[in-house]
């Protein structure tokens, strides 16, 4: 018999934990759950108290028929699936299976994947965790209920294949509120006024208008920006007041799941999906040529920022040979969780000082070696003295106006050596600004004066990190989901992330509307997030499934039937049109179909003709015409929308169906290629410009093209550039060149 058999549930861990555990042990794998609620069926017997009634998953027969195998076999079975919820279900589901008569079957925590944590693990072996398994269950129950009495609703009243899930219900519910917000946004007018001054002593600088008689400057339209401006240039300008402090800015603390992938979409373009899988890979272990497999992370699903005092003392070690005494702080530094944080595992962070990214770096792949360098500055850092700034704010008297300066030089750079937050890489407005030496009273020389028209800008729908950010901050699922919701409202085709953003569907708003409007409780943020506290509250044996499961379901099933009689049915609504069905001369009406809203005729069944809805006079806005003449018969070609993006098609559609690229008049860089550079979309949604000519010319960029030629290299065309924070430019292309003006 072997000495045991610890169950993992990756096959990428078995090579590391065998090199630590020997050959006594047998190391095997559950590749995930092995078993769920049925397929068929909803699985939960609502008339005995929610009991859930589990099976083995039909792809995994074969695997636990092994387990039972090798089970018999071993004096001691320990379970080792990963240390979270999902993971102790998987620990019960298993122990269910395989038995264990006369044997001991242990639970064993793997923080991280390093010797040490390993053998602890094993030679200190815990029982299973009943309230964490608790926890788990009542999630699934509830997800399993929300989804298996929603769904069928959809595909009654709005097609079939549609889904509703609990959270990712929720996170479409936030994208489509903020695309409302959008549009019900009036832009407002108003106008910044900036003088350029110079005192006794250089640099000149500016300052802007930031008071009018001691209230906040409200410079609302042209008129009044320039009757400032003729009333300022009589003025005297005086230094008011001149504040200089000593700023001490602290590093933020190691990763937790959602601030890993957070910056993993700043700094690495990364999707939360793919941050959390190449973490996964760092964690499970890498090859790292004679040392064999070492997992070079902790585990990476966590909402702690507490540190292993032993992983401070080896960080400490390496900032004071690598950075110098200077760099250091007195004592260790600690970091406090929130309230709502779990704290059942350590931070992110490297398991060890001994593997630094760039001496392993040649055993990474490039995403590994990218994401574990970021969580290893991002370690260090976080043991680093504060960064140190000199930061000035001068206030200039000018008749009943005072304009403000500020500036920020960096005197000691601190933590800011190793890492900078993804946010404050567009946010350099003050950092570096010099202001000059003035004393109090110091009248200045009034270089010019310059006004600005600007205008109020909307709330910016959500990217990957900032819905992240915006799911934790109202406790909207768990570290270990976030990667999930947004992959599954995307697969689901409730949304698009178009450059970077996301943006409702029209599917998606429908869906949504319907479930708010039915579905209150399911949809409320709020109550959402009461729901995930209660999950908490199980897991810490403070809270009881029933009680929970009870109190959702009593208001859950009202909803439900309400739902059946009331909502709204999406596929039998009939918009009227000006159209005349060709066929039979009947009306024509827009319905709702598996593709999206069509023209039918009204005369159905009788008469069965459809027709595409896009740019149908009568059926909606009139396509734009252009001045560019169809090549098949002459009419003008319109401008239309795809699912690529914008097009031209004829006019005369359907008698000609032709169709063109829609080019931005602005012609292919290429060398004799003779084509225009236009619009597209890519099969994820994101637009790019590439050639008309494509694909015998495949010339292709991500920036939007203007009409300006580059001043200083005669480039053909500049590119518009919108940076996360800040305003937008113009660049050269040419690298060479690196020319940029204001967008």
């Amino acid at each position: 018999m072997t000495q045991g058999l610890v169950i993992v549930e990756s096959p990428a861990k078995i090579k590391t934990i065998r090199k630590y555990l020997g050959g006594g042990y047998e190391i095997m794998a559950s590749l995930g759950h092995v078993k769920d609620l049925p397929k068929k069926n909803l699985g939960i017997d609502l008339d005995a108290d929610f009991t859930p009634t589990y099976e083995v998953i039909e792809a995994k027969k074969k695997t636990v028929s092994e387990l039972k195998k090798a089970a018999r076999k071993a004096e001691a079975i320990y379970l080792a699936p990963d240390p979270d919820r999902e993971g102790e279900a998987i620990a019960w589901h298993i122990a269910d299976e395989i038995g264990g008569k006369g044997k001991g079957i242990f639970r064993v925590l793997f923080n991280d994947l390093s010797k040490n944590t390993v053998l602890k693990a094993i030679n200190n072996p815990l029982k299973l965790d009943f309230n964490k398994y608790e926890a788990q269950q009542t999630r699934r129950i509830l997800d399993r209920l929300v989804g298996y009495k929603i769904s069928p609703l959809l595909w009654d009243k709005v097609k079939r294949g549609l889904s509703a899930g609990r959270v990712q219900s929720v996170a479409v519910r936030l994208i489509c509120d903020r695309e409302a917000e959008i549009g019900k946004f009036v832009p407002k007018e108003y106008w910044n006024i900036t003088a350029t001054l110079e005192g006794s002593k250089e640099p000149r600088f500016e300052a802007k208008l930031s008071k009018i008689d001691g209230k906040k400057a409200q410079v609302i339209n042209a008129a009044q920006a320039e009757e400032l401006l003729n009333r300022l240039k009589g003025e005297i300008f005086k230094v008011a007041q001149v504040e200089m402090k000593e700023v001490k800015k602290a590093p933020p603390p190691p990763f937790t799941t959602s601030k890993l992938q957070q910056e993993g979409a700043r700094w690495l373009r990364f999707s939360p999906h793919k941050t959390m899988r190449v973490a996964q890979s760092l964690y499970e272990g890498i090859e790292l040529g004679s040392e064999g497999s070492v997992g070079l992370i902790t585990y990476m699903r966590t909402d702690s920022v507490r540190i292993a005092e032993e992983a401070v003392e080896w960080a400490r070690d390496f900032i004071a040979a690598g950075y110098g005494r200077e760099y250091l702080p007195a004592k260790p530094r600690f970091f406090k969780n929130q309230s709502t944080a779990q704290d059942a595992h350590e931070a992110i962070r490297p398991i060890s000082g001994a593997f630094r990214p760039q001496d392993i770096k040649h055993h990474l792949t490039s995403d590994q070696f990218k994401l574990y360098q970021l969580i290893w500055n991002r370690f260090i850092a976080s043991q680093i003295n504060p960064a140190v700034y000199d930061q000035t704010v001068i206030e200039i008297a000018a008749g009943n106006c005072l304009f403000r300066a500020q500036g920020s030089i960096l005197r000691f750079p601190g933590f800011t050596a190793v890492y900078k937050e993804g946010k404050e890489q567009d946010d350099n407005d003050e950092q570096g600004k010099l202001l000059p030496p003035l004393a109090l009273d110091e009248v200045l020389l009034l270089i010019g004066l310059a006004h600005e028209q600007l205008f109020t800008q909307p709330p910016p729908r959500f990217t990957e990190a900032s819905l992240v950010k915006e799911l934790e901050e109202k406790g909207i699922g768990r570290p270990s989901t976030y990667a999930a919701i947004l992959s599954t409202i995307q697969e689901r085709k409730y949304v698009l992330l178009e450059q970077g953003r996301f943006h409702p569907t029209e599917l998606g708003q429908i869906v949504n509307d319907l479930l708010i409007n039915n579905f209150p409780h399911v949809l409320d943020v709020d109550f959402t997030a009461s729901l995930e506290k209660k999950l908490d509250e199980i897991e810490e044996g403070k809270n009881d499934r029933l009680k929970t499961l009870r109190e959702f379901y009593s208001s859950f099933s009202e909803d439900l039937l309400k739902a059946k009689a009331e909502m709204k049915n999406i596929k039998r609504e009939e918009t009227p049109t000006d159209l005349s069905c060709e066929k039979c001369n009947h009306p024509m009406v827009i319905k709702w179909g598996k593709n999206g809203r069509f023209l039918a005729c009204s005369n159905y069944p009788e008469c069965k003709n459809t027709r595409n809805l896009n740019n149908q006079a009568g059926a909606g806005p009139e396509p734009q015409l252009t001045d560019h003449a169809c090549d098949i018969c002459g009419r003008p070609m319109a401008i239309k929308k795809g699912r690529f993006g914008s097009f031209l098609g004829c006019s005369g559609y359907p008698d000609c169906k032709n169709i063109m690229p829609l080019t931005l008049g602005i012609p292919c860089p290429e060398t004799d290629c003779g084509g225009s550079i236009c619009e597209k979309k890519s099969k994820t949604g994101k637009t790019f410009y590439s050639c008309s000519r494509y694909p015998a010319c495949k010339y292709a960029i991500w920036d939007r093209p203007s009409r300006e030629s580059c001043p200083s290299c005669q480039a053909p065309f500049l590119v518009e550039k919108q940076p996360r924070r800040g305003e937008g430019y113009l660049a050269c292309l040419n690298k060479s060149c690196g020319y940029r003006t204001k967008g």
